[in-house]
């Protein structure tokens, strides 16, 4: 897949902004600071066209980046960051359950977690909700260039055993440095296009 065209549609903060155009939607949820911003930008193969911040929890809303005019790249606010006041993550919780149950236009879930750490308890939570309501979900394993390869295969282990993956969902190793996993991204998301025209 060629990225030709992309666009930040909006930044919603409630269900009555979201974008009516019907194109299918491709959300990424994570724990603050584990590198959603870099993988847009990997993904769109632009440089900071999100923008990546070294102050966790930034993200406030909900972004939809139109992409070629097909689909929607959904960036989510990070989870688990203790800074943000109670009632904020209140907010962010229930704008992301609401968007999580009943956005038709979701078709998959990128569930971006750190390779170089254990998977939290609130990555654990995300997966298992995810799992509740039948959401199709990749785990995307970020900042593999900051681990030996050699010890690639055991931290991927260690996801699989915490998060007690799902036999049918995939994990992918990525790196917006080296740009792995980044053709393996675009093909999911082409392939969950085909599948639903």
């Amino acid at each position: 897949m060629e990225i030709k065209s992309v666009d930040l549609t909006i930044s919603a903060v409630r269900c009555s902004q979201y974008p009516e155009s019907g194109f299918p939607e491709f959300l990424l949820v994570g724990r603050s600071n584990v590198g959603k911003s870099s993988f847009i930008n990997t993904v769109i193969n632009r440089k900071n066209y999100a923008r990546t911040s070294s102050d966790p929890g930034k993200t406030q809303t909900i972004n939809f980046y139109n992409v070629n005019n097909q689909f929607f790249i959904v960036d989510a606010p990070g989870y688990g960051y203790a800074k943000v006041s109670k009632k904020q993550k209140k907010k962010f919780g229930l704008m992301m359950e609401r968007y999580l149950t009943s956005r038709d236009n979701l078709k998959h879930v990128f569930m971006l977690i750190d390779l170089r750490h254990k998977p939290t308890g609130d990555d654990v939570l995300m997966y298992k909700f995810l799992k509740h309501h039948n959401l199709p979900v990749t785990i995307v394993a970020t900042k593999a260039d900051k681990v030996g390869s050699t010890n690639h295969a055991k931290q991927r282990q260690i996801i699989i055993d915490e998060l007690n993956l799902v036999v049918d969902d995939e994990l992918l190793l990525f790196s917006n440095l080296t740009k792995l996993g980044r053709k393996e991204v675009l093909d999911k998301i082409e392939r969950t296009i085909i599948a639903e025209n």
